[in-house]
């Protein structure tokens, strides 16, 4: 595809992508797509989905306690915890706020490694990435935010995301249809959304402006973007998907970048299915 070369115009020492369609074929790749990045929040989808891995295999339930007091883990997955940003502390009533948390998700992963008696890096490497044969993967810490990976292993997680085999497809609709509907929040480094929309694990496109994604993305586009610059989005009515990794931490550089990129991809991908 010839717009993923226009990864070659940023501002980074180092950068790649791919893009993959629903059926699992890879429509372009380019750049160095086996060299292995620092992921950031891109990390919390892969953690999401061990946690609902974890669900159907009956270790966990989605409403069941966890995190603060009346918290559950499906109101750790969709932000809605109540947790602050880095702090393990209360800042709202579970279920009021859309209150972006990483302490949520390492409160999550603690909850799963009690759960299952595995580290949580541990149970993410034999439940999604050793079946995805994501085989460059690592989880180096928190699960919000130090997983370390490659274009080519995660665009096989975006194919999965597509046409799931380890989960129940309804598991993966449930997670990228909208939990707490209406909550307003912060979106990082795009400021206050109303709403600010998010499933479980995943943010949701739907009408946010400004936003990571490109004009031309559906409202049905989820996916996540990280502070490393990286981000996954999975465009349902474009039923195809795009991984781009870079190594400069995400700035006005990526605000300017990322939404005329994917405009151009889906662009050519229209232009071919025509």
């Amino acid at each position: 595809m010839e717009s993923l070369r226009i990864i070659d115009t940023w501002p980074v020492p180092t950068a790649a992508a791919a893009v993959v369609r629903a059926d699992g074929t890879v429509a372009g790749r380019h750049g160095p797509v086996d060299h292995r990045f620092p992921l950031a929040s891109v990390t919390k989808p892969l953690a999401a989905y061990a946690a609902l891995v974890a669900y159907e295999e009956g270790a966990i339930e989605l409403d069941e306690p966890a995190g603060p007091e009346g918290s559950t883990v499906r109101h750790l997955l969709a932000h809605t915890s109540g947790l602050a940003f880095d702090e393990h502390r209360a800042m709202a009533p579970p279920g009021t706020r859309r209150l972006y948390s990483n302490a949520g998700f390492e409160v999550l992963g603690d909850h799963i490694a009690k759960a299952t008696d595995i580290p949580f890096a541990e149970y993410l490497q034999q439940a999604v990435l050793e079946p995805l044969r994501m085989t460059a993967t690592t989880l180096d810490g928190s699960p919000a935010k130090d997983g370390v990976s490659t274009v080519s292993d995660l665009v096989r997680f975006a194919a999965e995301l597509q046409a799931p085999r380890l989960l129940d497809p309804r598991t993966v609709a449930a997670a990228t249809t909208v939990v707490h509907p209406g909550l307003k929040g912060v979106l990082p480094g795009y400021g206050s959304q109303s709403p600010n929309d998010w499933g479980l694990g995943m943010e949701i496109r739907d009408g946010k402006s400004p936003h990571w994604t490109g004009a031309a993305s559906s409202p049905r586009t989820f996916g996540h973007f990280g502070q490393a610059g990286t981000f996954l989005w999975v465009d349902p009515d474009a039923r195809a998907a795009c991984v781009a990794l870079a190594d400069r931490a995400f700035g006005p550089w990526a605000v300017e970048a990322w939404p005329p990129f994917t405009d151009a991809v889906l662009a050519e991908l229209r232009s071919a299915a025509r």
